[in-house]
């Protein structure tokens, strides 16, 4: 009943899944997580390479650890609040309107930990290790919804463990390096019209359900693997009052191996059992992704105007033109699945400063600016990304000479996020009302 070569085309356009595998977050551009360091948050990590006595520098620039004195603990969580709302509205293969609502509130409220320790040694060495999240995504749309082709549930999570060393080199240089260990685990789902498959094809189009939107289905893939990494730097003072960092994030490149699970409507099930040459298509079975993340460029700037007033300021280079495409290989016959992203290299540009109100409490304050790698031509509802502004307050409680807490708010707002959606059976186009509320706690304990 079914041409193999004809249902082979069609069913690389019915997949789509290719750009799971690439989503985005609104915690940063792309799908960046920055928000390892709560004490960095409340100045929008302006900075961050450069500043001292947070030991988040384990990962964000190992050479400043040779500031440190004794052993260092230090613990945050930060709790990200994302609201993307679809506003739009799209056709199918028939021209006629999607069915199903505007996705709901395709956020979710989700905790970002990290845990970083810094120990000095007596020679002018130091060292330390760190668990956080560089990059991840959570969101889930409402089943049924109108962009579903495109988007259901989103899971990706990357965790890094970062050892490091740093070294002075004279009283005022030193250099780091750290070694990354990541592990990525990505779980995501969307929607498949095997009713415009089949109308689209001659010998099935006469078939009731073969019709855009009668007979949907699913597909979800799930994959993981560990990947490697390093991260350098170097940390200058120049001055008692001024301090440079650098620091460099290598790609890490991960092999996604795990299982594409389908659901498909019992009807179409018998039609495409139909035939020996299509019984295996849209079957369960293994699936196999490469994912590479971005390379990043941190230079931070760290100015004590007084004793009681530093500014700061961080520019960040990010790697994003590594994202090029995502292809998805199947065990089962199904044929690759392909997405172009074609994603650029973007900078993050930061400023901020802090107070020391007394002995107990210092504020602080940033704002930044946030490029987005993506473009319209590529961009889904797991990525409504758009360029952002950064506001971010915080505080700095000193309970005790070697423990204090730290308190952190950022609002994230994109600039007129949307979609343009264009594929042969279906559309969807339309603005994002979207935002993101950081709230952030952390405690560090000195030795």
């Amino acid at each position: 009943m079914l041409s193999h070569t004809r249902l082979l085309t069609l069913s690389a356009l019915a997949l789509g899944v290719a750009g799971a595998l690439a989503s985005g977050n609104a915690a940063a551009a792309g799908f960046q997580l920055k928000e390892n360091s709560v004490k960095s948050q409340g100045t929008s990590f302006a900075g961050t390479a450069a500043k001292i006595g947070d030991s988040s520098v384990v990962t964000n620039n190992p050479a400043a650890m040779t500031q440190f004195e004794g052993t260092t603990m230090q613990a945050d969580v930060t709790v990200i609040d994302l609201n993307y709302e679809f506003q739009g509205s799209g056709t199918d293969a028939a021209g006629q309107p999607l069915t199903g609502n505007n996705g709901g509130n395709a956020g979710d409220v989700i905790p970002v930990p990290a845990l970083s320790v810094v120990h000095k040694l007596d020679n002018g060495l130091a060292v330390g290790a760190m668990i956080s999240a560089p990059f991840g995504l959570a969101t889930e749309y409402d089943d049924g919804w109108m962009g579903r082709y495109s988007a259901l549930n989103s899971d990706v999570q990357v965790v890094d463990l970062a050892l490091s060393g740093a070294l002075d080199v004279t009283d005022r240089f030193s250099i780091g390096a750290g070694l990354i260990f990541s592990q990525a685990d990505v779980t995501l789902s969307r929607g498949v019209d095997f009713g415009t498959l089949l109308f689209s094809n001659p010998a099935t189009r006469a078939l009731p359900f073969a019709r855009p939107q009668a007979a949907d289905g699913t597909a979800e893939i799930q994959g993981d693997d560990v990947g490697f990494g390093y991260v350098v730097g170097m940390h200058l003072r120049p001055t008692d009052t001024v301090a440079i960092g650098v620091s460099y994030r290598s790609e890490i490149d991960y092999e996604l191996t795990g299982t594409a699970d389908w659901t498909v409507p019992d009807n179409v099930r018998t039609v495409f059992n139909a035939s020996p040459m299509t019984a295996q298509l849209f079957a369960d079975g293994g699936a196999f992704a490469e994912l590479t993340t971005p390379s990043i460029l941190n230079v931070g700037v760290t100015w004590q105007a007084t004793d009681r007033f530093a500014l700061m300021g961080t520019y960040s280079h990010i790697g994003w033109s590594s994202l090029r495409e995502v292809r998805i290989q199947f065990d089962n016959p199904d044929p690759d699945s392909v997405e172009p992203f074609g994603w650029s290299d973007v900078s993050y540009y930061a400023l901020g400063g802090e107070y020391m109100l007394n002995d107990t409490w210092t504020l602080r304050a940033g704002v930044a600016y946030d490029e987005t790698p993506t473009s319209i031509e590529h961009r889904t509802p797991r990525l409504p990304d758009a360029n952002r502004m950064f506001y971010s307050l915080g505080a700095t409680w000193r309970v005790s000479d070697a423990f204090d807490m730290n308190f952190a708010y950022t609002r994230i707002e994109p600039k007129d996020p949307r979609i343009d959606i264009s594929e042969p059976g279906y559309s969807l186009s339309g603005p994002f009302d979207g935002n993101a509320n950081l709230f952030g706690i952390s405690a560090q304990y000195r030795f």
